[in-house]
Formats: C-alpha cells, structure tokens, sequence
C-alpha cells in the first residue's frame, strides 16, 4: 500500500445521541452521512449564527471493510450490515424532509473491487446515493470540521484524522494570519488546495498525505501475531515507516507555535479513558488538550489490561477494543514523528466538515468563526 501524497467523531461509535427538541425556526435542515471502514455516521443540523445544532444523529458500526485487505472485496455479510444501517438513515432524512444533503463513502468503497456493485445495490435498496470522496476531500473536510479548536495562537497546524482504513494528515501555515482570523481562514479551505492556494487567504497547505492504514486495515495486517505487547509494537513502527519524509521540522526546532488537532474515535477513547469516564460526555472530550506522557500512560494502561481487559473496560466500549490499540499504535506513532508535546483532542470530523461545507456554500451561516 502507497501512501497518496502530494507535496507542497465519540469513543463510542454505537452511541446514538437523541434528537434535539423540534423547533419553529424556518432555517433549513442539511445532512452528512459518511460511511467509513468501520462506521456509518449521520448528522441532521439546522444553522445557528455561524454554528449548527444537531437535530438528529445516527452511528453504527458496519464494519464494512471486514475481510477487505485479504480478499480486495466488501464481503456479503458487512454489505448487508451497511444497507440495514443506510435504511435507518433514509428513514431519518425522510422524517425530517431534509433536502440539502451529501451522503459520502471513503476507503473502503475506495478499494474495493465491487464498490460499483455495492453503490448500485444501496441506490436500489435505500434510494440514497453515495459519493465516493479522493482522500485529499477527505482531508480537507476533516481540517475544516476542526477550525474551531485552532488557538490564537497556532502558525503550523497539523490536522491528523485517524479513519478506520485510512489516515489523513494535512500541515497548514498560518503563521502569516492575523491572530483573530486563523480559524476563519481554515474554514475557507477549498477542494484542490494544493493546486489554488490563493484560495486560502494567506493560509497556506504546506504538504498533505494520506496513509492507506486505518485503525481496521492496521489490526488486520497484523491480525495473526499472537503477542498483544509485539502486535502494538509492530503496528506502532510500521505506521510511523509510512510517514517516512512527511515530518516537516527538525526535532531541534521549537515548538511554540505548533498545534496538532486529532480527530477519531481513537482520540476521543483516550481522552476519555484519560479523564476516568465510565459514560461519554463529548463536552468535557471536545477541545480538551493532552500532553504525550499522559496519552503514553493511558497506552500503558491498555497494554496492563490485555485484550480481555480492554473489552470489559467501560471506557472504551465494546466496538471501539477491537481497534483501539491499532488507534493507539498510530497515535504513539505520531506524536514520535512531530514536534510537540500535546494534542488537541477533536470529537468531530468529517460530518462536521461536510456540513460547514454545505452551509458555507449556500450561506446560511454568519461570517466564519468567533
């Protein structure tokens, strides 16, 4: 597997959030379905000022690219997971009349021999049509899905969302605008960023890449080795060699100014396991800031329990074990690679792009961000 390159969402994926109140405010509804390797998510918002408030919500985990790496193909069994789930959805969209929507596919449906097939099958069993995404859409939603969480007082982001047959990493520049307009700028990020960086407003994509290992591609490579400690290490090392020649800093060079934002369920498990929480809270996960030696203590603690230990473990949930020490080994990874010390935790992701997306388009939200 060759990264794609170009030079130049909660801890528990099963977690249904119920819906908010209905309301008389006449603003539009818009969609964002984004079916992974693993999950299929769906966010239902109304625009609110230069934000959005969910009306509905739907996560499941299909694992729709189960058996992918050994036989190149979406199996029977996740396809008929995934179209259960999409029927959900459908039923959802319909209830709520919304019509401003983007229903997207990622990985998986980018790899697999019968994603035609399957999207066909989908249409004529849901009426829903998919998109398949390239990673560099990808990516760029995931960046503008966390603009809000861009401090002051940032000059190099780097964005890491860790997907479950994919990782995206994007590093921005934005050390050459004004300290109040840096979120702002992230989110006028446009489709081909590299190609048209004027688009940008003097923000400037530095280098992307996107690794075709995720949290289930990751565990299923190294499925068959039996030792839990030498499973982690060798997933740690194997992701870290497919970032070979993306670090952009030497280690010697300071890290004021430099913020890593990751977005995954991967992040939010151990932000969450890092504050003792036995049920989810996204408001205390969202935006919270870990240092490397406490994510490295929150490892050490998966590695003590084992794999029977991390599946009764309430802080990580019954889907999420089963990939969490591959997540893991890909977050170690980077935090070895990059030059700083702390990440900022994002409970959201490409949902949320899509939907900042669809309504800065259309113009339904105010100017930017505060």
């Amino acid at each position: 597997m060759t990264p794609k390159r170009l030079s130049g969402a909660g801890a528990f994926p099963d977690a249904v959030e119920p819906p908010a109140p209905k309301t008389s405010d006449p603003a539009p509804l818009y969609a964002a379905l984004d079916l992974g390797t693993n999950s299929c998510r769906m966010l239902i918002a109304q625009p609110t000022g230069n934000q959005f408030t969910v009306v509905d919500s739907f996560s499941k985990s299909v694992q729709l690219g189960s058996g992918l790496e050994a036989t190149g193909r979406l199996s029977r069994a996740s396809i008929k997971r995934t179209v259960q789930a999409l029927r959900i959805c459908k039923k959802k969209l319909q209830n709520h009349n919304v019509t401003n929507m983007r229903l997207v596919a990622t990985e998986a449906c980018r790899r697999a021999k019968n994603a035609a097939e399957f999207h066909r099958l989908v249409k004529r069993e849901t009426g829903l049509t998919l998109e398949i995404i390239e990673p560099e859409e990808e990516a760029r939603l995931a960046v503008i899905s966390c603009a809000p969480l861009v401090s002051k007082r940032t000059e190099q982001l780097l964005v890491v969302d860790i997907g479950g047959g994919s990782t995206e990493l994007v590093w921005i520049d934005i050390s050459k605008v004004p300290a109040h307009d840096r979120a702002k700028s992230i989110m006028r990020l446009r489709t081909g960023f590299l190609q048209d960086q004027t688009l940008i407003e003097n923000a400037r994509v530095v280098d992307w890449i996107s690794v075709p290992l995720g949290v289930a591609t990751l565990r299923d490579i190294f499925d068959d080795v039996d030792d839990d400690a030498a499973r982690f290490a060798l997933m740690s090392c194997h992701f870290e060699e497919n970032l070979a020649g993306f670090s952009p800093f030497e280690s010697e060079q300071a890290k004021e100014g430099f913020q890593i934002v990751g977005t995954s369920g991967t992040v939010t498990t151990v932000a969450a396991s890092h504050l003792g929480l036995r049920r989810y809270d996204r408001n205390k996960v969202d935006g919270l800031r870990m240092t490397s030696g406490q994510i490295d203590a929150v490892v050490r603690d998966y590695l003590s329990l084992g794999p029977e230990g991390r599946r009764r473990d309430p802080r990580i949930g019954r889907d999420r074990q089963a990939l969490i020490m591959s997540g893991a080994a890909i977050l170690q990874a980077l935090l070895r690679v990059w030059p700083t010390d702390r990440l900022s935790v994002a409970d959201r992701g490409l949902r949320e792009g899509l939907l900042y997306a669809q309504m800065s388009a259309d113009g339904v939200l105010k100017d930017g961000i505060d």
